[in-house]
């Protein structure tokens, strides 16, 4: 038997739709991880601030605040979580910039679960390996 890259995991979830948002819990959970969900980006900056997430996966138009001004203010926290962006925005521009700071794989919606729980999985490799 196999056990899943994210079992015990923390991961925090972060879409202002109920639908994605459920559907994405249900996948992380159903590989072993504890999710938090919330639906801005001003909760998202709160769970980064007062809990330590092993990733997040986090949309880019949220109420409240952005995904990018999450992301931004990511840099200041002393161990950032890697972060998946699930966005339905296209641009070139958006992804660039949404690398620059930081966020490790930029999937466009809708995205398939399977490929969703493997980029997080790499993510927290990645950070991992990386010290």
């Amino acid at each position: 038997m196999t056990t899943s890259r994210l079992a015990g995991r923390v991961i925090l979830i972060v879409d202002d739709d109920e639908d994605i948002l459920s559907s994405i819990d249900l996948a992380m959970r159903s590989e072993g991880a504890r999710t938090i969900m919330v639906t801005d980006g001003s909760a998202a900056l709160h769970e980064l601030q007062h809990g330590d997430p092993d990733a997040v996966v986090l949309d880019m138009m949220l109420p409240k605040a952005s995904g990018f001004l999450v992301l931004e203010k990511m840099i200041d926290l002393d161990n950032p979580p890697p972060v998946v962006m699930v966005t339905a925005n296209l641009g070139k521009r958006h992804m660039a910039y949404a690398e620059s700071l930081g966020v490790r794989a930029y999937l466009n919606k809708p995205v398939s679960l399977e490929h969703l729980v493997k980029s997080v999985c790499d993510a927290i490799e990645q950070a991992e390996s990386a010290g």
